[in-house]
C-alpha cells in the first residue's frame, strides 16, 4: 500500500480490495467505512467463479485521514485476509514511459497528461533511440536515450530503468511501442505495474512490416491490445482491446494510420483505468471496474 499524506479536509478516497470470497465481506467493509465517517459515492464488486476470489472498488467521501482509515480497516482486513489499497481519487500516478522510434503512443500520453485527461505524472521518458527527444521536450518532459546495440547495452538500459523507478518513485512503467523484449528479471520486478501495447491482426502477422503483410492478405479487422508485461511475450493479462473494420480500399499507409490510432487509444485507456485503480488482477486475467 502506497503512503498518502494525511488529509484533514473532506477527501475523496478510492479503496480497492481482493480476498477469498465468503459471506459478510461487503457488510464488514461498509461498517468500517461508516465507523470512519465515510460516505460511499461509488461501489463496484465482482465474485470470480473461476478463482473463488472477491474484488471490490469503492469511492468514499470522508474527513478521515489515511491513518484513521487504516485503523478501522485493519481488523476487517485481518478477519477476511484482505489485500487492500487506499488512495486519493485523481492523484497523478508517477509513470515512467519507455519508447523506441514510434511517436504516436507517447504523443497521446503526453498530450492527455498535459490536458488533464489522464491522471499520471511523467517525470522521465527513456528511449533506446534519440528520435523522440524533441517530442518529449515539446511537452517539457525530460528524455534520456541509451542505445542498445549489444547484450551489454540492453543490460545497461534495464539497469537505468530500475534506477529511474527508484529515483522517481515510479508506480507504473508504460512501454509505448518500446521495441525491445524485457528480461525475465525486469519483468518479475515490474509485475503488475508495467503495461505494453501491440497491434492485433486476424490472422496474426509477426516480424517486419506486419501492416504490409496484413494488406497483402486482405485483412478485414485490425486493432490493438494493451496488457501487463510478463516474461511470456505479449501474453500478459489483458487490460483493454479495440478493433476497427477495414477493407480492400485502404492502402498500407492508411492501415498503419488506423492501427496507430487504435494503439494510442487502447494504451491510453489502459493507463487511465490503471491510474484510477480500476484494474485488479485475478490470476492470468484482469477485473476492470469501469
Amino acid at each position: 500500500m502506497d503512503t498518502v499524506s494525511a488529509v484533514t479536509a473532506s477527501t475523496h478516497w478510492v479503496l480497492t480490495l481482493a480476498c477469498a470470497d465468503r459471506p459478510g465481506i461487503v457488510h464488514a467493509v461498509s461498517g468500517a467505512i461508516v465507523e470512519a465517517g465515510g460516505n460511499i459515492t461509488e461501489s463496484q464488486q465482482f465474485s470470480s467463479a473461476d478463482t473463488g476470489r472477491f474484488f471490490m472498488r469503492l469511492q468514499v467521501q470522508a474527513t478521515a485521514t489515511r491513518e484513521r482509515f487504516a485503523a478501522v480497516l485493519a481488523p476487517v482486513a485481518g478477519r477476511f485476509d484482505i489485500e487492500w489499497r487506499l488512495d486519493v481519487v485523481g492523484r497523478p500516478l508517477r509513470t515512467l514511459v519507455l519508447v523506441s522510434t514510434a511517436a504516436h503512443c507517447l504523443n497521446d500520453l503526453l498530450f492527455r497528461q498535459r490536458s488533464g485527461d489522464l491522471a499520471v505524472e511523467i517525470p522521465l521518458v527513456l528511449g533506446n533511440h534519440a528520435t523522440l527527444a524533441g517530442l518529449a521536450g515539446f511537452y517539457g518532459v525530460p528524455f534520456e536515450s541509451h542505445a542498445i546495440t549489444s547484450p551489454a547495452g540492453k543490460a545497461a538500459f534495464e539497469e537505468r530503468v530500475v534506477a529511474a523507478v527508484d529515483e522517481h518513485a515510479i508506480e507504473l512503467v508504460v512501454l509505448a511501442r518500446y521495441m525491445q523484449i524485457l528480461s525475465p528479471a525486469l519483468c518479475e520486478r515490474l509485475t503488475g505495474r508495467a503495461i505494453n501495447i501491440h497491434h492485433s491482426f486476424l490472422p496474426g502477422f509477426k516480424g517486419a512490416n506486419p501492416y504490409k503483410q496484413a494488406h497483402a492478405r486482405g485483412v478485414k479487422l485490425i486493432g490493438a491490445t494493451a496488457h501487463f508485461v510478463t516474461s511470456d511475450l505479449d501474453e500478459g493479462p489483458i487490460i483493454e482491446q479495440n478493433v476497427v473494420r477495414v477493407d480492400h480500399a485502404q492502402s498500407v499507409r492508411e492501415l498503419i494510420a488506423i492501427g496507430q490510432d487504435e494503439e494510442s487509444r487502447t494504451l491510453t485507456r489502459a493507463v487511465k483505468w490503471f491510474a484510477e485503480d480500476r484494474v485488479l488482477l485475478d490470476g492470468r486475467r484482469t477485473i476492470i471496474f469501469r
